[in-house]
């Protein structure tokens, strides 16, 4: 079965959905995966360009309905290298976006006006009269009397040719949160405290968020001509499933356009994983029966049955739909079962550096060298800890050379109250002194607490008061450490630029970050690196932190200590590893667990997801139990990356 559809189905044309291949049967919209969000976006660009300039040469215009957030971010890109490069004009178009925060000023970093100014407008010959956002500093009494007016100029543009969608973790398209109607409006609406905690780091503490938003409404949006959503990363697949194979829902606003007749959802692979294509592949056709894919079809069984591997028989193989797999090899179940619950068990170890003196045959590590030098890689401060705080500490307690390398400050994610406490205690502190030698700290602290009184509740760190912030978030990750028992010359702080000088949605990579990694890997020759983000929004600094590791990783392939480095991959802030695709499992007491958990408290600014990381490690136990195996507190789990 193809993994991925041909590249030459038109994303805008999706009068086909109502006739589905054999593999996307259970799907009920029409669903194109794409390799990476790039290639995704740059397709989904060139087939825009081609309707504005049809529609130029017959004299019309395009109506086109935008979306914001992180989502988007490279189709802009792409539009604007179109018009440059390529002479795409937007003269004819007309633009209507989805939404927007009510309360923000416009020229706010995080308005959406000021967002599509930064993404789009500013950067393409789009006449600003033809701009059209909800204005979230109308007065109250005149909201709504607004939002008709807003639903008009659409109808008077002529409807939207297209609208381009996002999905939030609620499942919400616009602002059109958990209970908005099929036919719902243009309207102001409350935000969900989920969809508001997700923008807690652009606005750097949820405190920060406005409460409310100004939305288009489902209504509005299923009357455009065509819809496409696009999604990239693991932390949507679930949605995504939801939305494409679940029940219509006014729960879950995304899957209204399984009712739309020209609607396509646009994913990468790893928001498409939680489909049944590529999830339960054995379930939609016939799939080649290789190691792995027996390993996902029997942990998958045993899950579903809620049965030890151990204990499955034949029937269940064939009541459930993998009878296949025992034909495929003309094996018993039991014999099947003997091997997966093996491979399984090899990926338990207490040993992640390898342990030194045993046969390493079936075990995820090598026993030599011994010790190693063990990079781990955590793209911001917290991130080493939430996700590998118990692998830390045993690294270091078995004697490995570890170095953890924190990739970006993490400024961006620390609270204005942390940076207040500090500048308040300095200023007592001074005047209890009543010492002139504390006239320059008075003047520092004095001036942390005036610029953040000057920017208020919605406005922008000046550079004085990230550097404090990052400082601040330095100690935490230094405290956090020592929990693991790290030293404190085995952290190294790159800062790398582009976190530096961006902000949240709105990073670049550059050749400064990727020569940081270089550097790191060049000093520190490891035998084993620690790395995530592979998994995450393209946006996000975890998925930007990796790409510059893999450029560099990729740029060295002729060092000698490549041939002798392995990779392993964890996740801190996106969706854990399933259990069939684990290839080292560290499993970890009581104590271990209590430590990991107190690492992640030393962080002043963490978010409530963070602090639940051992929940997941719980999880991850509580599986590997059901399956049959030894029944640990928690386990951290880890997959191999792209080795030497």
């Amino acid at each position: 079965m193809s993994q991925q559809p041909s590249s030459s189905a038109s994303i805008l044309e999706a009068t086909g959905q109502k006739h589905l291949t054999q593999e996307e049967r259970f799907e009920k919209v029409r669903t194109l995966v794409r390799p990476d969000s790039e290639s995704a976006s740059a397709a989904l660009a060139a087939e825009v360009a081609a309707l504005v300039r049809s529609r130029e040469a017959e004299g019309r215009d395009t109506v086109l309905g935008l979306a914001t957030g992180s989502t988007p971010v490279p189709f802009y890109r792409e539009l604007i290298r179109l018009h440059r490069e390529e002479g795409l004009s937007f003269r004819r178009v007309v633009t209507f976006n989805l939404d927007e925060y009510y309360g923000l000023p416009r020229d706010h970093p995080e308005s959406y006006f000021r967002f599509m100014r930064d993404q789009l407008f500013d950067h393409v010959d789009l006449d600003p009269d033809r701009i059209h956002l909800p204005d979230g500093t109308v007065p109250m009494d005149a909201v709504y009397r607004h939002c008709l007016d807003y639903e008009q100029r659409i109808a008077e543009a002529g409807g939207l040719d297209l609208q381009i969608l996002g999905i939030g973790r609620t499942g919400h398209i616009g602002f059109n949160e958990p209970g908005s109607a099929a036919d719902s409006r243009t309207r102001m609406i409350t935000l969900d405290r989920v969809t508001r905690q997700d923008a807690a780091a652009d606005f750097m503490g949820m405190a920060n968020v406005p409460r409310s938003a100004i939305t288009m409404g489902v209504g509005t949006i299923l009357e455009a001509k065509r819809l496409v959503l696009m999604a990239w990363g693991a932390n949507k697949s679930a949605i995504v499933r939801e939305a494409v194979e679940g029940a219509v829902s006014d729960q879950v606003s995304a899957s209204f356009l399984q009712t739309h007749e020209n609607a396509t959802f646009l994913v990468d692979g790893e928001a498409s994983a939680d489909l049944t294509r590529f999830r339960f592949p054995w379930l939609v056709g016939p799939v080649e029966w290789d190691a792995p894919m027996k390993k996902r079809a029997v942990v998958w069984l045993a899950r579903k049955l809620d049965k030890p591997v151990l204990k499955l028989v034949d029937e269940d193989y064939n009541e459930s739909g993998a009878g296949e797999l025992l034909a495929s090899t003309s094996e018993a179940a039991y014999e099947v079962n003997i091997d997966i619950f093996n491979q399984v068990q090899h990926t338990i170890t207490g040993w992640p550096g390898g342990k030194p003196g045993a046969d390493d045959s079936r075990r995820p590590e090598r026993s030599q060298p011994h010790p190693k030098r063990v990079l781990v890689l955590s793209p911001e401060p917290a991130d080493a800890f939430v996700g590998m705080g118990g692998t830390l500490a045993r690294l270091r307690e078995q004697g490995h050379e570890v170095k953890v390398v924190f990739q970006t400050s993490g400024n961006l994610r620390v609270a204005d109250i942390a940076a207040l406490n500090f500048a308040r205690v300095v200023l007592e502190m001074a005047e209890s002194s009543h010492s002139p030698e504390w006239e320059s700290q008075t003047a520092y602290a004095r001036s942390i607490v005036e610029a953040i009184d000057a920017k208020g509740e919605f406005g922008i760190d000046p550079e004085l008061v990230r550097r404090l912030k990052g400082l601040i978030l330095r100690g935490e990750a230094r405290d956090a450490a020592s929990v693991c028992h790290l030293r404190y010359h085995d952290s190294e702080f790159l800062d790398l630029p582009f976190y530096e000088s961006g902000r949240f949605r709105r990073f670049r990579l550059g050749e400064e970050d990727v020569r940081a990694l270089v550097g790191v890997l060049e000093s520190f020759r490891p035998h084993s690196v620690f790395a995530t983000g592979e998994a995450s929004d393209p946006s996000t600094p975890q998925a930007i932190t990796y790409r510059a590791f893999a450029t560099a990783w990729d740029s060295l392939a002729e060092a000698d200590f490549r041939a002798d480095c392995r990779v392993w991959l964890y996740r801190g802030r996106d969706r854990p590893f399933e259990a069939h695709e684990i290839d080292m499992a560290v499993p970890m007491s009581p104590d271990q667990l209590e430590d990991k958990v107190e690492s992640i408290r030393r962080f002043m600014s963490i978010n409530e997801a963070d602090l639940n990381a051992p929940t997941r490690n719980r999880e991850i136990a509580a599986t590997y139990d059901a399956l049959g195996l030894a029944e640990y507190e928690g386990i951290e789990a880890f997959r191999r990356g792209p080795q030497g």
